[in-house]
C-alpha cells in the first residue's frame, strides 16, 4: 500500500448534471456542484469527512455583488458526487496513465460511500453516479468554474 495520501475531488460549479449508465438516467442535479471524487491508496475515513466539509463550504457561489463569497450550504445547492479514479492517473512515466496510487475498489467504495454521507449529513442534497460502473457524466459547468481539493 502506498504512504501517499491524499483524496481528491475535483469539483465543478454546475448549472445542471446529470449521470447514466447503460442509457437510463441515475441521478440528475440542478444548480450546485459536481463533485468528481479520487480516492488515494493511503486514504481513510478522517480524509473523507474532511473533504465533504471543504466542498459544502467552499464558497464558490456569487454573492449579490458578483463576488465568489456563498457555499453550496448557503445558496442551496445541489450536489452529484462521482467516484472517479482517474483522478490518480500518474502520467510522467510513458504515455499510458498509471494507478497504482489509487485505492482499489474494496477500499474506495467504503470512503467514497462516507464522503456522501458526510456531504446528506451537512444538509445537503446528494446524487451520485454507479460505484465502478462506466457512465455518461453531462456537466453544464457554470463560469466556467472548477477546482481541485486535496486532503
Amino acid at each position: 500500500m502506498a504512504d501517499f495520501k491524499e483524496m481528491r475531488v475535483l469539483i465543478q460549479r454546475v448549472s445542471r448534471a446529470g449521470v447514466s449508465v447503460d442509457g437510463s438516467i441515475v441521478s440528475e442535479i440542478g444548480s450546485g456542484l459536481i463533485l468528481l471524487v479520487g480516492v488515494g491508496a493511503g486514504d481513510g475515513p478522517e480524509d473523507a469527512a474532511a473533504l465533504a466539509e471543504k466542498c459544502a463550504h467552499l464558497r464558490i457561489f456569487e454573492d449579490e455583488a458578483g463576488k465568489m463569497n456563498r457555499s453550496a450550504l448557503e445558496v442551496k445547492g445541489e450536489v452529484l458526487a462521482i467516484s472517479q479514479f482517474t483522478l490518480y492517473g500518474d502520467t510522467r512515466k510513458g504515455r499510458r496513465p498509471s494507478f497504482v496510487e489509487a485505492a482499489p475498489p474494496e477500499r474506495a467504495r467504503p470512503l467514497y460511500e462516507a464522503f456522501v454521507e458526510c456531504l446528506r449529513g451537512l444538509g445537503l442534497r446528494v446524487g451520485t453516479g454507479v460505484f465502478g460502473a462506466h457512465m455518461q457524466v453531462e456537466i453544464h459547468n457554470d463560469g466556467p468554474v472548477t477546482i481541485m481539493v486535496e486532503s
